[in-house]
């Protein structure tokens, strides 16, 4: 698959996962393994260019003595995942077409 392009959907899972609830990393990780396997080393730099987007916002929380950062999905984020929606349909289009009988 072309990096690019499951970038782009990594980015949306992420944000999906998000629209469930806060979550921080490691969860984020886990909740969208089932989907799109993402090591905790590539969700940061993930989380960072949403964040920079201002697709989500980052918050702290202190757990167990250590300080966990919770990422919380934005109006910008929801309507990231509506655009990618909207664009999955006319690349659903071009799919079949190119999949149709010769």
């Amino acid at each position: 698959m072309d990096p690019q392009m499951k970038r782009g959907m990594i980015d949306v899972c992420v944000l999906k996962v998000l629209q469930k609830g806060d979550s921080y990393g490691y969860q984020i990780a886990k909740d969208a393994e089932n989907v799109v396997p993402v090591s905790e080393s590539t969700l940061y730099p993930i989380l960072r260019r949403l964040e920079s987007a201002g697709a989500l916002t980052v918050y702290s929380v202190e757990h167990n003595n250590r300080i966990r950062r919770y990422y919380s999905i934005t109006d910008i984020g929801r309507r990231k995942i509506k655009d990618y929606l909207a664009d999955f349909e006319e690349i659903k289009k071009i799919y079949e077409f190119v999949k149709g009988e010769d």
